[in-house]
């Protein structure tokens, strides 16, 4: 990498990262507080919303987000095109959802979910508000003030969300911290981003955008209805509390995933579209990307996964461990989902959607397949589909990588496996941990506290990669402590 790359990766991975760990450390906090006061049918029930929020949000933004990022110098009439299209098409689906939110409540056989949609799909018209503004903070690469804002979104809404819950509003709380972000992610993004859009249309902009983004769309799409079909299922199939339940066991692997895989994402997307034309060097950065996810999501998910049990049952309580084997499982399923996304990075940076499009289609149909398959069993057997299903996914997205890095899947395999490797000592030595100590908050603290060190020093012994350019980024920031490193 350049240094100008370099560092400029660097300061946004950093506040990324500090987004990520700030924001969905007090989220997880706050997580942890509702759990304690709510059902399991309480997050069952707004579970099953999950997928036409989603959708909706999607074609809202029609992939014209992704668009914006990847255009070079887009222009005035670019931003106002997309802005007048994200607030229209807001008020449109809200329209629909709340037409159809009768039929959703009788799909489910939950009387409550009509109004429950009715409400929460406001916050799609509050969100759309200031959605450019948003992606002119990730086209800066201004992850700092994307922190302040997500801190503020976070304490505002959790703090309404624990009031409500512990007021007795069931799902209802749920509902209220949803749309309390959503209002205080606007507030905030339009005070720290000084665009105001103009009463602009422009259909050279759209079409250009749209030319681009119309692929990621149908793309993104497919990929929301599998993500958000398995609670749609198991809503179906089982109960709300199973919906909890499930919801439940991906949160703490998904905070783990997401505030890493997130965070990496976010900024490799911009980073790597400003080198998009020159192949060698992509190729460097993209791969070092890959093992910088590996160094650091690998042992985090194989530590959550060894702890499982007494984690649920110190922080959620005893009425969540239904959903400790199925933590375990998801957390296995993740291990490909960072390698995965920065694949597809590199499509979108290519500006091959059309490539990634094709892949969706493909890899979704192996994905439903797998999902009728085990819907015939019970949720254990379904998320273990989900698990496989990320290995068949890898796969198919690095047959493209091949074709334009020449990066294949053995490659990335190999490049991945020492990472791996390293992190299974780390799930045994913390299944161990937790298996041999009988108090769950002794067993936690026994695991943070001989965990980390054991995988530093197995990587340090090895000379990873990944370990030498972070011993290289805090000595330089923090000279003392890298001296010890």
């Amino acid at each position: 990498m350049s240094d100008d790359l370099k560092q400029k990766t660097v300061t946004g991975v950093s506040w990324s990262f500090v987004e990520q760990i700030l924001t969905r450390g007090v989220n997880f906090i706050i997580g942890i507080i509702l759990a304690r006061l709510l059902s399991p049918t309480d997050y069952g029930l707004v579970g099953m919303l999950g997928i036409f929020i989603a959708i909706s949000q999607l074609f809202i933004d029609g992939g014209l987000a992704g668009a914006l990022v990847r255009t070079k110098n887009p222009s005035q009439e670019d931003f106002s095109t997309v802005y007048l299209i994200n607030l229209i098409m807001s008020v449109v689906f809200y329209a629909i959802l709340f037409a159809v939110a009768p039929a959703v409540a009788s799909f489910y056989e939950q009387p409550l979910l009509k109004n429950l949609l009715r409400v929460t799909s406001l916050l799609l018209i509050i969100g759309a508000i200031s959605s450019v503004q948003g992606v002119l903070l990730t086209i800066r690469v201004d992850f700092k003030s994307k922190t302040i804002i997500s801190l503020i979104t976070a304490i505002f809404s959790g703090a309404l969300g624990i009031i409500c819950a512990y007021r007795g509003m069931g799902a209802w709380a749920l509902v209220a911290q949803s749309l309390a972000s959503a209002l205080a992610g606007t507030v905030a993004t339009l005070a720290f981003v000084r665009w105001f859009p103009r009463l602009v249309f422009s259909k050279e902009s759209f079409k250009r955008l749209f030319s681009y983004s119309s692929k990621m769309l149908v793309a993104t799409l497919i990929s929301i209805i599998y993500d958000n079909a398995y609670p749609l299922v198991i809503g179906k199939r089982f109960t709300a509390a199973d919906v909890g339940q499930y919801s439940q066991a991906g949160k703490f692997p998904g905070v783990a995933n997401g505030t890493i895989a997130g965070a990496l994402s976010r900024v490799s997307f911009p980073v790597l579209s400003q080198i998009q034309d020159d192949d060698e060097r992509l190729l460097r950065v993209y791969e070092k990307y890959i093992q910088l996810a590996c160094f650091i999501i690998f042992p985090v998910l194989m530590g959550l996964c060894g702890c499982a049990r007494p984690i649920v049952s110190f922080l959620l309580t005893d009425k969540w461990l239904d959903c400790v084997p199925l933590m375990q499982i998801i957390c296995f399923g993740l291990l490909t989902n960072a390698i995965t996304i920065i694949n597809l990075n590199l499509l979108y940076v290519k500006g091959r959607s059309d490539l990634v499009l094709r892949l969706e289609i493909i890899k979704k149909s192996f994905a439903f397949g797998i999902l009728f398959l085990t819907m015939f069993f019970d949720i254990t057997v379904m998320c273990i589909g989900q698990a496989v299903y990320g290995i068949i996914a890898l796969y198919f997205n690095t047959y493209y990588t091949k074709r334009i890095l020449g990066y294949s899947f053995a490659q990335q395999v190999k490049t991945a496996a020492p990472y791996l490797l390293v992190s299974l000592i780390v799930l045994a030595e913390a299944y161990l941990v937790s298996s041999l100590i009988d108090n769950n908050l002794v067993s936690l603290i026994v695991a943070l506290t001989v965990c980390p060190p054991t995988y530093w020093l197995i990587s340090k012994a090895a000379n990873l990669y990944a370990y030498r350019e972070t011993k290289e980024l805090v000595t330089a920031r923090f000279p003392t402590i890298g001296h010890w490193l």
